[in-house]
């Protein structure tokens, strides 16, 4: 799939050793847009679910296309102070610290069975934030959706490990 070729990568950024993998030189081509978004829309068309669920911010963009796409409303978890109304916050490691994501408490109901969506799996540590605030409210995770894995971090053992399915479009391992 041609979409690997369209993200840059940006060696020693945000510090040296990292290889930063970003995606918006994908969104900003039309046709690997096209082919990233339809191949979410060809996953997730015939699942039964009621929302889609987009981590901030880069998930607010796939996710916000993808429920358009697919006739589903849209829920944003957003970083901490972010939402106007009442939230559920949740807690997560990052290498050095913490931090907290939040999600409108009235956001889904109890039942409701929602998609995850990120740009990109990493450790795992903001994606499962975002899961145990759908559960929270009572939601069921069918599935978590990202551009991006980097499986050598670890996040995709993460989440196989709380019985969440994930599907990544594309794998950097070891690069």
């Amino acid at each position: 799939m041609p979409i690997k070729s369209r993200i840059r990568t940006i060696p020693d950024w945000p510090k040296k050793g990292i290889m930063f993998r970003d995606i918006t030189t994908l969104l900003k081509d039309p046709e690997g847009l096209k082919i990233c978004v339809e191949d979410f829309i060809k996953r997730y068309k015939n699942k039964k679910f009621d929302l889609v669920v987009g981590i901030d911010s880069r998930g607010f963009i796939l996710g916000g296309v993808l429920a358009y796409a697919l006739g589903k409303g849209f829920v944003p978890v957003r970083k901490k102070g972010k939402l106007p109304a009442e939230t559920e916050s949740q807690e997560y490691q990052l290498e050095y610290g913490t931090d907290t994501v939040e999600i409108h408490k009235d956001a889904i109901k109890k039942g409701q069975r929602v998609i995850v969506i990120d740009d990109l799996l990493a450790t795992g540590g903001t994606s499962l934030a975002a899961i145990k605030l759908v559960k929270k409210l009572g939601g069921k995770v069918i599935e978590a959706g990202f551009i991006v894995d980097l499986p050598d971090l670890g996040g995709g053992k993460k989440l196989k490990k709380e019985g969440i399915n994930y599907y990544a479009q594309v794998a950097f391992e070891g690069e």
